[in-house]
């Protein structure tokens, strides 16, 4: 949403997306729509493998590969989005990483308590690339950058009207109203990706996913509780919002992020059960907000890297609040 604004400031920008999994619409034109390959979400709190699989069209796939013509453009930027990846690959041309996968890739990111062989196999070979830049939730090297807030975000006014905003797209509406309605004190308002309408069951909202609704809601929290993707605990975040995560299974990348967030002082559980009540309540009555500091320097970081890649104008980074290379 604001990284594409951005590029347009610097050139002709066409917009490719892939994946059958997207909640949003985006208000952009888009020249090339693909199904890609995508990672289907499970009901008991992770990636469904086997729906994966199934869902994967890899003839369809090797096509769009072949014929996307990455050769006519001067510069293929990239978000972890197998495609575009692959073509310039089998293409020999240049492909830019700009996404938050590159930076969980760096050596310098927090790891995961656990070794996820099949997990660090699909981060390095889904889209390859051949330079890489990331954003995460702090800039651990010289190409990690603080992350993108969007401005619909940062142009929010943030209160606490004490509910606590949910966000679990792995788990069913049957799993989330069963463990969050043991709090009955508690008022819950539940996004849900399995959901088409509106209910009301106890204390529990539950609603589809809607953008405007979501980001006012994580607004007027108390706090939020959600997976451990990026883009929603970095939101979370720059709002004030005290934060409980839960990774996915079957999802390396969320536990390279529940690392990270954990190392900052966010706590993590490592499912939705009845055993973790405790750390749900003692998270209600005790979280703390995490201090961050994620200044708006998008359109900065877009002009590095295509400064860089093209060599156009001199690269040195100068942002404040960025990577500490006495650490």
């Amino acid at each position: 949403m604001d990284v594409i604004p951005c590029l347009q400031q610097l050139g002709e920008v066409d917009i490719l997306i892939s994946g059958i999994q997207c909640d949003l619409v985006l208000p952009f034109d888009v020249k090339y729509k693909m199904k890609g390959l995508s990672f289907i979400f499970g009901k008991s709190g992770g990636v469904n493998l086997w729906n994966t699989l199934f869902k994967a069209n890899l003839r369809r796939l090797v096509k769009g590969i072949n014929n996307l013509p990455v050769e006519n453009y001067d510069l293929v930027i990239n978000d972890f989005e197998p495609v575009s990846a692959w073509a310039c690959y089998m293409k020999n041309k240049p492909c830019i990483s700009l996404s938050h996968q590159s930076a969980v890739l760096s050596p310098n990111a927090p790891k995961a308590e656990h070794r996820d062989m099949l997990g660090n196999l699909i981060l390095h070979n889904y889209a390859p690339a051949s330079s890489r830049y990331g954003f995460h939730f702090k800039a651990y090297d010289e190409n990690t950058f603080t992350p993108v807030i969007r401005s619909q975000v940062r142009n929010q006014v943030v209160s606490d009207r004490g509910h606590y905003t949910v966000y679990l797209p792995a788990y069913d509406d049957v799993r989330l109203i069963k463990q969050l309605s043991a709090f009955k004190d508690i008022k819950w308002d539940v996004f849900s990706k399995h959901n088409k309408k509106t209910l009301t069951v106890k204390n529990i909202k539950i609603q589809p996913i809607d953008n405007e609704k979501f980001t006012l809601s994580m607004a007027q929290s108390s706090g939020i509780l959600t997976g451990a993707g990026f883009e929603t605990p970095a939101e979370a975040l720059f709002m004030g919002k005290k934060l409980l995560v839960i990774p996915m299974k079957n999802q390396y990348e969320q536990h390279l992020n529940a690392a990270a967030l954990q190392e900052m002082g966010v706590p993590v559980m490592k499912s939705l059960k009845d055993k973790y009540e405790p750390v749900i309540r003692d998270w209600l009555d005790n979280g703390q907000i995490i201090p961050v500091n994620y200044p708006d320097i998008t359109q900065k970081v877009v002009n590095f890297i295509v400064n860089n890649q093209t060599g156009t104008s001199p690269t040195q980074w100068t942002i404040d609040n960025q990577f500490d290379q006495t650490k």
